[in-house]
């Protein structure tokens, strides 16, 4: 199972970025972003089910949303007026029906004026 995340990059305060990650193999029960920053635990940002239902961290909620496609087997993450302290390394993250989990490698956005 391979996880290929992309869409990272620099962007001012305010701005959006449209974070993709494509999974190889079956389909996967849940999909995920974490982030980590520098000196600070990874962390949940977005989760999202087979079936679409999803959960979010309370500081992205109303500003984040996490999207799937199954079909493609791709999990992706619309970031919109990111802030300074968004500013970390995204890592997508999969769980298997027989709860097996991968984590892909990460991609950095760095928000910033």
């Amino acid at each position: 199972v391979q996880l290929q995340a992309s869409g990272g990059g620099l962007v001012q305060p305010g701005g959006s970025l449209r974070l993709s990650c494509a999974a190889s193999g079956s389909i996967f029960r849940d999909m995920a972003w974490y982030r980590q920053a520098p000196g600070k635990q990874r962390e949940l940002v977005a989760r999202i089910t087979s079936g679409g239902n999803t959960n979010y961290a309370d500081s992205v909620k109303g500003r984040f949303t996490i999207s799937r496609d199954n079909a493609k087997n791709t999990v992706d993450l619309q970031m919109n007026s990111l802030k300074p302290e968004d500013t970390a390394a995204y890592v997508c993250y999969a769980m298997s029906w027989r709860g097996s989990t991968y984590w892909g490698q990460g991609t950095q956005v760095t928000v910033s004026s």
